[in-house]
Parts: structure tokens; sequence; C-alpha cells
């Protein structure tokens, strides 16, 4: 042939050389199918396992690669590397045989029926993917029936994660999960711990109470030394300070009825309730506080783009606002706000419309442990710029402005009982007032809740009256007045003295100025000091709690 024609190389030096990579997207596929067939047609079988009598044909290559506990043996100075044929001891034929059968495709298949067995039989030869999938089918199947048996297979292999989802569950359904039978089921250590964890729960701490003394009587009464212990121990995780004096004496007085228990058991109760109590005082604000963390609101007001509904959230540890929720209604302001049982109540307010201030009685409530809005009965009387309370388990909703008969100051009052979703009239404000602040003491154990008023606009001017409202009695008594006039001002409680800051007052020209002091009122004393202070700006804060766990807003907190 003649060499003419003969197709040549283009000429490259050395370094012009092109080097290509090719990486065959099934391969590793294809190698698994191959290896699998091999096993199937029992071909280049090296090894023999038997479990439970049972004998399993394998590559020592491919268990060798999927698992360090195979590795060990097949590689090192180990007797097993020499042999044939390998008895596993402590290990299920059934676990082995959804082990070997992912060594080779990959896939495993896990039902409640065989998930202990693979789980088991994956932790005995250290193969870390199916622990984790055992783990993930497992939280998936939670249930109140198998709870407590996901717990127990959780503690026992180490799952942490798994652990936490499954006593978080149980909280979440705690009222469920205590009358069914697998609760009984649980042991000391997994309730104490269920207990210390402090998840959020589905019921009141005086629930909690009852639940965890129902499963103590619920042990043979021959251990009562047994019972002490668990009781002393439980106890201490108990919040009594979230308990009511009145729920705690039902507790109590049960107990006292109850044949089975012994005085010890009612004194260590009374001794930790005593001492919680004394060392936090009784928060009947709060359903539970498990799970939860303070934050405090700002809710709606004027932003940059005009009036906002936007409720926005800060932890006390925190330094960046984030977005909460919304009012669901009508951009407006000047309504009341209050947090009762950790749910935030918005109510009342003015909107405007056709450049015409509309007042409302329309009230919402925020459950931050659901994130969800619900409407509540309106007031009486539409009103706003009026003070909205909470008090010894009920909302009060004192003075503002109405538009019942234009608008115009009034001194009508109304309370509002969750219980029922309704309000109730009053007895009136001695004064027709607005722009007022407001602060209670909650009965607790003295069972004497009050309610002060301070401070607002009547029509004869900015007032500087304190008045006390007795929910006993049922009447107002008018208290010394504040040393300075003011509106628009924020009170609260601290102890047994309320303290008054910001604001602003007249002077003899009707100008407005801010208060640059701080007045403190004595309640046992009936009487005001000054303090100084420089004041930029007033904010009423209230207190709210948040979910930990709840996704982007896991926590709540209230404010104005």
């Amino acid at each position: 042939m003649n060499s003419d024609f003969m197709p040549k190389a283009k000429e490259k030096h050395h370094n012009d050389s092109e080097t290509i990579c090719f990486e065959g997207s099934s391969h590793q596929s294809t190698l698994l199918g191959g290896l699998n067939s091999l096993r199937e047609k029992g071909e280049l079988l090296d090894i023999t396992l038997v479990v439970e009598g049972r004998f399993f044909r394998a590559h020592k290559a491919v268990l060798a690669a999927c698992s360090d506990y195979f590795r060990a043996m097949f590689t090192d100075s180990m007797l097993e590397a020499r042999q044939n044929e390998i008895c596993l001891n402590g290990i299920t034929a059934t676990g082995f045989q959804q082990i070997l059968e992912y060594a080779y495709t990959s896939r495993i298949t896990m039902n409640l029926a065989n998930v202990q067995d693979v789980l088991d039989t994956a932790s005995h030869v250290q193969m870390v993917d199916i622990i984790q999938a055992c783990a993930d089918y497992l939280q998936s199947q939670i249930d109140i029936d198998n709870c407590v048996d996901i717990a127990t297979i959780a503690e026992r292999y180490s799952l942490t994660f798994l652990l936490l989802k499954v006593y978080r569950f149980m909280s979440g359904h705690l009222l469920e999960f205590s009358n069914s039978t697998e609760f009984y089921r649980l042991t000391a250590q997994q309730l104490e711990k269920l207990l210390v964890y402090d998840f959020p729960v589905d019921c009141s701490e005086a629930d909690v109470l009852s639940i965890v003394l129902r499963w103590i009587f619920h042990q043979e009464p021959n251990e009562l030394d047994v019972r002490l212990d668990h009781a002393f121990r439980m106890m201490r995780y108990i919040h009594f300070n979230e308990i009511s004096r009145k729920k705690l004496d039902i507790i109590l007085n049960k107990l006292e009825e109850d044949r089975r228990c012994d005085w010890e058991l009612y004194k260590i109760i009374l001794q930790e309730s005593t001492r919680d109590c004394g060392k936090y005082g009784i928060n009947s604000n709060l359903l539970n506080s498990r799970g939860m963390e303070l934050a405090l609101l700002k809710i709606g007001g004027f932003g940059i783009c005009g009036v906002t509904n936007e409720i926005t959230y800060c932890f006390s540890l925190g330094n960046k606002w984030k977005h909460l929720t919304s009012i669901p209604h009508v951009e407006q302001c000047n309504f009341g706000t209050a947090v009762l049982n950790n749910e935030l109540y918005v109510v009342g307010g003015c909107f405007d419309q056709a450049l015409q201030e509309n007042i409302h009685p329309f009230g919402f409530k925020y459950s931050p442990g659901y994130n969800k809005w619900y409407t509540i009965a309106p007031m009486t009387t539409e009103r706003c710029r009026f003070t909205l309370t909470a008090l010894d388990g009920a909302l009060f909703a004192i003075g503002g402005v109405s538009e019942e008969d234009g608008c115009i100051f009034t001194s009508e009052c109304e309370y509002y009982e969750p219980s029922d979703d309704n309000w109730y009239s009053m007895e009136s404000l001695p004064v027709d007032l607005s722009q007022h602040a407001a602060t209670a003491i909650d009965g607790g154990f003295s069972k004497r809740g009050r309610l002060f008023i301070s401070g607002g606009i009547s029509h004869e001017g900015v007032q500087s009256q304190l008045y006390c409202y007795d929910v006993t009695s049922s009447k107002w008594s008018r208290c010394a007045p504040m040393i300075t006039p003011r509106a628009d001002h924020a009170m609260l409680t601290i102890g047994k003295k309320l303290y008054v800051c910001g604001g602003w007052t007249e002077d003899d020209e009707f100008r407005r100025n801010l208060v640059e002091t701080i007045d403190v009122y004595d309640i046992e004393q009936d009487c005001w000091q000054m303090h100084f202070w420089t004041v930029c700006d007033t904010i009423a804060n209230l207190p709210l709690k948040l979910a930990k766990a709840l996704e982007c807003f896991s926590t709540r907190r209230q404010g104005n």
C-alpha cells in the first residue's frame, strides 16, 4: 500500500499531550449488581456465616468493605481470618439476612416486626448507615402505643436524636399518654427524664403533678420506701410556682383522703411547693412554661410606612427583633394588649376609614404554642386608648375613648372571662379617662387581686390620680395621687411597689412636655417618691413565653 495515503497522527511535543478522565456513571451499580449475581449463583464465595443455625454464604471482600467489624475479622491476625465458616453469636438470623441484603443491593426492608433485629445486628457489625436508617424509621413510627418501647430502644443503642424525639412526643401528648396503659410501663428513670427534659406539654403544671402522683401510686403498695424515693426526686422537677394555691390544695386534699398516701409523701410535696413558690413566686399568668423561653413583643403601632399590624419578638438575651405574626385585622392602633395563660390578647382599637377614625370592639387571641389566631367575643363597648390588664384569670378593659356618643372619654369598664368567652360589666371608673396606664397585683395566696389605674386624660386635662379596684369587693378607691400628672405613660409592679415612667404632661400654656422622672408608689404606705430618669421613648411590655422547638417562631413574647 502506498504510504502517501496512510493517515498520520499530528506531531506533538511531549508537553502538549492531552489527558482525559472517563467515569462510568453506571459502574457502581454494575459492580454491585455483578457481586450480587455472583452471590446468588454461588460463585467465588469464600466465607460461610452461621447465625441461629442458618447458613449465609458471602464474599469476604464485600463484607469487609461494608463493615469495620468484618474488616477487622478478615484482615487482622484473628483466628476467623483463616476460617471458612464462622458462627456469629448475639444476633438474629432475621436481622443478619437484612444486613447481608443491604451489603449486596444497598436496599433493606424494615417494619416494626424486624426493625429491632436489624438495629441490633447493625450495631453488632458496626454498619452506621443502617443504624441511622433504623433510627429514622422508628422516629416516623412513634405513637402512643409504642413510644415507651422506642424510648427503651433509643436508650439501649444511645440514639440521642431519636431519644429526644420520643420524649418530646410523650410531652406533647402527655394527657393522652398518661391515660394509656403504656404510661405505667415507664421506669422511674424514664419518667424522671421526661420531667428533666422540660419539653412543651399539652396540659397545666397541676396536671403534670397529678399525672406523676398517679404513676407513683400505680407501683406496688408494699414498696413504700422506693415510692418515696421516686417522689422525692421527681418533685424537684415540678414547677410548683405555676400551680395556683387553689389547685394545689385540691391535690393535697385528695392525697389526704387517699389511704394509699403516706404522710411523708404529703410532706415532700408541701415542702417542694413552699420552696419553689418562695423562690420564684406564683406565676398564674402562664399555663405551663415547659419548653418555653421568655421574650419581649412589639405589637403593631406606627412604622415607617404608617400603621402596622406586625408583631415582632426578641429574647431577653437576644439583640435582634424577628417577625412573629400579624394582627388578623385591618391596620389599626390604640388597641389594648394583655397576656393571659401565655396567650396574647389584642382587643379594640381604631382604624382609618375615609380619613375618619373608626373605633371597634373586636378582639383576637394568639396562641404561641400553635402559632394561630382565634377570634374572641367583642367587648360590649367599642373603645380605643384604654387599658387591658390580666388579673385573677380575667381581662379588665378600663376607660378609653368610645364612639357610642361621639368620640368622647368614657368611664365604663368591663371584664372578660376566657372560660365562657364573655364580657361582663363592672363598676365604672370615678372619672372619664383615656390614655392612662394600668398594672395589677394578682391575688395569689392572698386571694385579693387589685387593679391600679394612674394618670391619663379627662375632660379636665392631664390627670395625676391613682385608682385601685379591689376584685373581692368589686369597688374602686382613690389612692395618693402621683407626684407628676402624666398621660401615655407606662406603669408596672415590682414587689410591693408601682413604678410609673415616661409619658407627657401639659404646662400652663397647654404645651406637651415629656416627663423625665420615675414616680414610685409604695402600696402598703400609700405614698410616692420621685426618681429622675432621662426618657427618650416609652415602651410598655408584657411577658409572653414561646415554645423553643417550633421552627422559626419557636419563641413568644409580649409587648406594647
